[in-house]
């Protein structure tokens, strides 16, 4: 569709559908613009940009601003590298304006089959000059006139392992380095691969409302392709248009949640009326999760240090019909002495740097520095050490993370095992109740630690994520 609209449009023959295609990488401009320049998150930026547009945009409109945003923060490094070779002026001297405007160019021309070349071009060059000068569209396009798909494809001729695996897969050189003290230059460029590819669509039935075979049908008699997921509460959905206003959704049937941060409930296990900590929980889909595992009975204590984040949740749990989630505006990496050994079962999803989820949210590859670690894993030190003492003797806890960074996981807990001698390991792969969890693992096809730890790479069926369970033994 796209590439027909194009070939009409530069043929002259609508001038209707060239405004709109004008208007289209206008907003992917704007919203490229505050991710780069006001760190603004992808999905919110995205988001604000098209309410503020809604009335002017079709359906196909917002596909292809989405794929734009994505696709250029996605291959920010890659697209740079491709600039730097045909430009004379150097990155850092090009507007923000103009170098996010050529980035949209090379990316279109470089990974976008259905868009023209000329096509790319000529709305890169009209696009700079509303937003720079004369001179700065006739540099956009003499670059963009240079650019071919060859450009890519040299990059992986390059010898040194490290700067070929940044080059062609958009990856900062720090995390490359730190994949490669545990792993091989095969497996890491794989994970760095698997970090560019667009997730699927995956949702969860609510078992306390309906189940996954009434599901199925409803989404296929809307004409949206759905498959059975590898957990048992899990559909994968494609083609489905503007899930989050379907009624099924609105009548908390399902909701929207990756596999992978499913399985950490599962692991959990928490069982009928007991009392539940999920320390970090905004914005509620583990809790939400734990709470049909509960088959809504007990009662799940749910914080978070941002009010507003706290109200998702209850937005969440009030759509799914959900009454035993109570939220609290809490920082979990302040001890409170009123919880001491209060809860059966903990959940601690701790912030983490989320080098295991890129291809949600790429962004995080550009706002993150390797001298964050540092900072973050503290923060998850004080929440482990301090949420730990919550827990009832003989109680159980989850530590996870969706990174895949040794010092946010292993090292955590490495070190509050050394420090607390009245909590063990559970051996995850030989309890025999969590034969969902194995097969889910063995079907990823990836690396599993140990039997103490999970410790999955990003691949094309999965996000990258850490779980250890804990049991406090006196």
């Amino acid at each position: 569709m796209v590439e027909k609209i194009t070939e009409k449009i530069y043929n002259g023959e609508n001038k209707k559908e060239k405004s709109m295609i004008d208007k289209v990488r206008e907003v992917a401009l704007k919203v490229l613009y505050k991710i780069d320049e006001e760190k603004a998150y992808s999905n919110i930026a995205l988001d604000e940009e098209l309410k503020i547009n809604k009335n002017k945009l079709e359906e196909r409109d917002i596909g292809l601003i989405s794929e734009i945003v994505y696709g250029v923060t996605t291959w920010k490094l890659t697209l740079d590298t491709i600039i730097r070779k045909h430009s004379n002026i150097r990155i850092k001297k090009i507007s923000p304006w103009i170098l996010n405007n050529l980035r949209m160019g090379v990316y279109q021309i470089i990974f976008l089959d259905k868009i023209p070349k000329s096509a790319a071009v000529n709305e890169s060059v009209n696009l700079s000059k509303r937003y720079g000068h004369k001179s700065s569209s006739n540099f956009t396009n003499a670059i963009l006139r240079k650019i071919e798909k060859s450009d890519y494809e040299e990059l992986f001729e390059i010898k040194d392992d490290i700067e070929r695996i940044s080059k062609t897969n958009s990856m900062p050189v720090w995390v490359i380095e730190k994949l490669l003290k545990e792993n091989s230059v095969e497996i890491v460029e794989e994970i760095c691969k698997s970090s560019n590819i667009r997730p699927k669509m995956h949702i969860r039935v609510n078992t306390l409302k309906t189940n996954k075979q009434e599901i199925k049908k409803e989404i296929e008699r809307q004409n949206a392709e759905v498959y059975d997921g590898l957990l048992n509460d899990f559909l994968i959905v494609n083609k489905a248009k503007k899930i989050e206003e379907n009624e099924l959704f609105k009548k908390g049937m399902f909701t929207v949640q990756d596999e992978a941060a499913g399985i950490i409930p599962i692991i959990l296990n928490p069982n009928e009326n007991e009392k539940v900590l999920d320390a970090c929980s905004a914005p509620g889909g583990k809790t939400t999760y734990m709470a049909e595992i509960m088959g809504n009975k007990g009662t799940i204590e749910a914080w978070d240090i941002h009010e507003h984040r706290t109200k998702l949740i209850e937005q969440t749990a009030k759509r799914l019909e959900i009454n035993i989630i109570n939220t609290k505006v809490k920082d979990a990496s302040v001890y409170d002495e009123i919880y001491f050994e209060l809860f059966d079962k903990i959940l601690l999803d701790v912030p983490c740097l989320g080098i295991g989820v890129l291809k949600r949210k790429p962004d995080i590859k550009w706002q993150k520095k390797e001298e964050d670690i540092q900072e973050i894993s503290k923060i998850q030190e004080n929440i482990l050490k301090n949420c730990s003492k919550y827990l009832k003797k003989g109680g159980e806890l989850i530590y996870s993370t969706c990174s895949i960074l040794k010092e946010e996981n292993e090292k955590i807990i490495e070190k509050f095992l050394n420090e607390n001698e009245n909590f063990e390991i559970i051996n995850i792969g030989n309890e025999e109740d969590l034969k969902e969890v194995k097969s889910y693992v063995k079907n990823l096809k990836n690396n599993v630690k140990n039997n103490k730890y999970i410790q999955i790479y990003q691949n094309e069926n999965s996000d990258g994520f850490f779980i250890c369970k804990l049991k406090k033994i006196y």
